[in-house]
């Protein structure tokens, strides 16, 4: 359905570049935003639903880790799972000072497959649909759970680095968000 993002580890090339970076380096700074750009989008878009508030938060935790590079210490979580702890404040920021709920709207259209027949492309339209609804119904931390696991593609290790608990904390509420998608869905039927 949608391409899964690599695995965030720190490859020697990341850490000389982040360590570059927080000497003041824009050059280097700037190929870990090219690299680094579209998963921090996409996961502040499942978060927020909406295009140009996602490029907006984006854009504001880029900025943030760019004023806060220089202090950038590796404690055992790579430079991506930094980012994500301030894509993931950024969009806390954002909810609280609007006070709204922000549903998980929209996601982007599947993209066609030769293989399927148009009424086979609607129906997974409205599978996709129907889970976004019911992700949408879970807690804000078993959402940025499960996209960070699911759609991302992110390690349980860097989840519980992102969202602050433990691994084993981390791997709870990935349970319980499953446990409860399973009976919205199940209810649904």
């Amino acid at each position: 359905m949608y391409p899964l993002a690599q695995v965030i580890t720190s490859s020697p090339d990341e850490v000389e570049l982040t360590r570059r970076a927080s000497k003041g380096d824009v050059d280097a700074f700037s190929e870990l935003y090219t690299l680094y750009f579209d998963q921090i989008y996409r996961f502040v878009y499942y978060r927020v639903g909406r295009v140009a508030e996602a490029e907006d938060l984006t854009e504001q935790a880029f900025l943030k880790a760019w004023q806060a590079i220089g202090r950038y210490e590796d404690r055992g979580s790579s430079f991506p799972a930094w980012l994500y702890r301030i894509a993931r404040n950024a969009i806390i920021d954002s909810h609280r000072t609007r006070k709204d709920a922000i549903p998980l709207e929209d996601l982007p259209p599947l993209a066609a497959d030769e293989d399927l027949a148009p009424e086979e492309v609607l129906a997974k339209q409205e599978e996709v649909k129907r889970l976004q609804t019911a992700i949408a119904q879970l807690s804000e931390e078993q959402q940025q759970v499960i996209i960070l696991r699911f759609i991302e593609g992110v390690s349980h290790a860097e989840v519980a680095a992102i969202i602050g608990k433990s691994e084993g904390a981390s791997r709870v509420v990935q349970h319980r968000a499953l446990a409860a998608l399973h009976d919205i869905l199940s209810e649904e039927r």
